[in-house]
């Protein structure tokens, strides 16, 4: 049985097309993942010889010391800059244990299987191969959700992604086969002088609406949509968008990586380490 799909591939591929040219003006988001990613990197103290940057933007995550990068990215647009393969991350061009490295950062959250993107990340990576990934996650953009809420009261359409929360996305790595896996996040609140400024970011980066089903917004809703948004502001007539990054950390399986102490094998007891002990 064939699951319908959720995201319009050739809209995504539009999308990215459309904000190659000026991307440098609105790639704060990826910036901040890539500055998370990079801080989780620094504390791995192995050298990586060869990399994947999974949906590379404009390829500007570096590559460790010494190592080899590989790019994909679902664009041609951003794929031709950055001299990489154009591709879709849960359709991986690459041979199984092709890699020491794959990074992600602001794609995972815009695909139809995000479960297979993972199990195929695992496949890719060699043993002991580490996967660092970031996304915009559940609890995003509260105020733009009201905002549209407030203007489709009547005839509420989808508008927004789907969003994944922190809890299910460790979840993922686990189902995914991943080992030692870590999933966190940060928030982002940036604040915008009006609601264009908000929609102008937001297709900057390659992330306005390429649901499967989706309808055309009108002038009179977005108006609506404009004034809820304005309404929020804070008193320097501001309003504060939130962005919630998650981060995920997992390890291709080794057998040479830590593994939990085998069942009934511990040498105290729980129930003795709590009984109170005499006083003197």
């Amino acid at each position: 049985m064939t699951m319908p799909a959720i995201f319009d591939r050739e809209a995504r591929r539009r999308r990215r097309d459309r904000a190659q040219p000026d991307y440098a003006e609105h790639d704060f988001l990826r910036a901040a993942m890539l500055d998370g990613l990079n801080e989780r990197l620094a504390a791995v103290t192995r050298p990586f010889r060869h990399v994947l940057d999974l949906g590379c933007f404009d390829g500007s995550f570096p590559a460790p010391p010494g190592a080899k990068i590989a790019r994909l990215d679902p664009g041609f647009a951003f794929a031709r800059a950055a001299g990489s393969v154009q591709g879709d991350e849960d359709r991986l061009p690459f041979a199984d244990r092709s890699f020491d490295l794959v990074v992600s950062a602001g794609v995972l959250d815009q695909i139809d299987d995000l479960p297979g993107a993972l199990a195929l990340i695992r496949r890719v990576l060699r043993p002991d191969g580490m996967f660092l990934g970031a996304f915009v996650g559940g609890g995003s953009l509260p105020r733009l959700r009201a905002s549209l809420r407030q203007a489709e009261a009547e005839r509420p359409a989808a508008r927004l992604h789907p969003q994944v929360d922190v809890r299910s996305a460790g979840d993922l790595l686990m189902r995914a086969g991943f080992t030692l896996p870590v999933a966190d996040t940060e928030t982002l609140d940036v604040r915008y002088r009006d609601f264009g400024r908000l929609v102008g970011d937001l297709r900057g980066m390659a992330a306005s609406n390429m649901l499967a089903e989706r309808r055309p917004i009108g002038r009179t809703t977005l108006g609506a949509a404009a004034a809820a948004f304005a309404g929020m502001a804070d008193p320097d007539g501001r309003t504060t968008e939130q962005f919630n990054l998650v981060f995920l950390t997992g390890w291709a399986p080794d057998p040479s990586q830590p593994a939990p102490a085998r069942r009934g094998s511990a040498t105290a007891s729980l129930a003795d380490a709590l009984r109170p002990r005499p006083t003197d």
